[in-house]
């Protein structure tokens, strides 16, 4: 029912002549405040790149491999041999001047100190060791 201010009666049936837009403005609102936010994520990237195709196959290589493995309190050990500082440095260099040039694979415990693991990557690089690979789990 219609309320006409003219008659104060409720039978009258006179429309009213104001659009109420305040709903279609909180509407509109939500949209943009939605199109503000989605329209970041659909833009391409700046730069078109044709991305490699890469499969997850394990590559069976031919090539041998050292494995270099550093405990929790950063010991060193050859395959499974225990070695020193010195002792690093001299078969990293015999490594490195291998044809062709076996893989050193790193093995650390997850609590060893990140400066124990550059230590070594820094070895291996002044030796002339051109192929490392990380081992985990």
């Amino acid at each position: 029912m219609f309320f006409n201010e003219d008659h104060d009666s409720f039978h009258s049936t006179k429309p009213l002549s104001e659009i109420n837009i305040i709903p279609l403005v909180d509407v509109m609102l939500v949209l943009l405040v939605l199109f503000i936010i989605t329209a970041p994520l659909l833009t391409p990237s700046a730069v078109n790149v044709d991305l490699p195709e890469v499969n997850s196959e394990v590559r069976s290589s031919s090539l041998q491999s050292v494995s270099v493995t550093i405990d929790k309190t950063g010991q060193l050990f050859w395959e499974a041999e225990r070695i020193g500082e010195r002792e690093l440095v001299l078969r990293l260099k015999k490594l490195s001047s291998l044809q062709p040039q076996p893989e050193l694979h790193l093995r650390a415990d997850k609590t060893t100190p990140y400066q124990r693991l550059a230590e070594v990557m820094a070895e291996a690089q002044r030796a002339g060791v051109t192929r490392l690979g990380f081992i985990m789990d």
